[in-house]
């Protein structure tokens, strides 16, 4: 049986995508996302599922620089599910949010969250953590007056109770997880429906010139291709030395993305194909209501 990684432990919104789109695979929590990527890059997993963008705090750099420096894994697939930060606590905590004296997390889910916690917790301090789940583990085992910022799978996964629900800053909270897999080996997955099919790229540009993303941009333009996204991230080897990331709405085909590598080519750019994948959207788990306080 196929074991996907993911980053852990159990609880994590990771683990809510995994559970989203496989089916009959073993599971394995890391506890970071190089830990994953190795853990995949060097074969002691089939496949690993990491977080690469979030809506409200945009790209998981860790994710895309380790992807381009550390291994050489391509994206099979991307889920995209809906995020709900809920503040948990120990079932044995019969306080209110005033008696919280630290909130544990993730530094994105704290980002998330950051207006909430502005204005009702203020005096709370803020340890963070790998991870969701890691901070519901720590609550579990803490108890008294710390709280955990994570998703209804953790509360549940460690017998925590919701002390208050939704606590994200913006509704439309969302995250994209990668898919990747190193061997091509068939693993089963559940029968999903793509919303939508992606290829990603990464382009070196030669060197700073005037026009020089003009130019490769306009390799995409003419040809009708639609980018939904385009980003820089620095190459590692001085200031002012950078590398493009960039995601094309369609997947890869014989005849435009060659044409568009060698024009780009021409043009003196080094270019890689990170993937190219179907796109999913499932939903998150529901709150029950007797986990929670409200």
């Amino acid at each position: 049986m196929s074991t996907v990684g993911y980053l852990g432990p159990k609880g994590t919104f990771t683990n809510v995508a995994v559970d989203a789109i496989f089916d009959s695979v073993d599971t394995k929590g890391y506890r970071t996302i190089p830990e994953c990527l190795d853990a995949v890059n060097n074969d002691e997993v089939a496949l690993a599922v990491v977080p690469m963008e979030n809506a409200i705090e945009g790209t998981v750099h860790l994710t895309v620089d380790y992807l381009i420096h550390q291994v050489d894994v391509p994206i099979i697939a991307e889920v995209v599910i809906p995020i709900e930060q809920h503040l948990l606590v120990h079932p044995g905590f019969t306080g209110d949010l005033k008696d919280i004296e630290t909130i544990h997390s993730h530094t994105q889910a704290i980002a998330q969250c950051h207006q909430f916690i502005h204005k009702e917790m203020n005096n709370a301090e803020i340890e963070y953590t790998s991870s969701t789940g890691e901070a519901a583990s720590i609550v579990q085992q803490k108890k008294g007056s710390h709280a955990a910022i994570g998703n209804i799978l953790s509360a549940e996964e460690y017998g925590l109770k919701v002390l208050r629900t939704s606590i994200h800053d913006y509704e439309n909270n969302h995250t994209r997880f990668a898919v990747l897999q190193k061997n091509q080996k068939p693993v089963q997955m559940k029968e999903l429906t793509a919303n939508t099919y992606k290829t990603t790229i990464m382009v070196t540009l030669p060197s700073d010139y005037s026009g020089a993303l003009h130019q490769v941009l306009s390799a995409f333009a003419w040809r009708k291709m639609n980018l939904s996204k385009i980003e820089s991230r620095p190459m590692k080897t001085g200031l002012g030395n950078y590398f493009f990331i960039i995601d094309v709405n369609q997947p890869y085909d014989a005849v435009l993305f060659p044409a568009v590598q060698a024009e780009l080519a021409a043009l003196g750019c080094q270019i890689k194909v990170l993937g190219t994948y179907p796109c999913f959207h499932v939903e998150a788990p529901s709150l029950s209501t007797e986990k929670t306080a409200e």
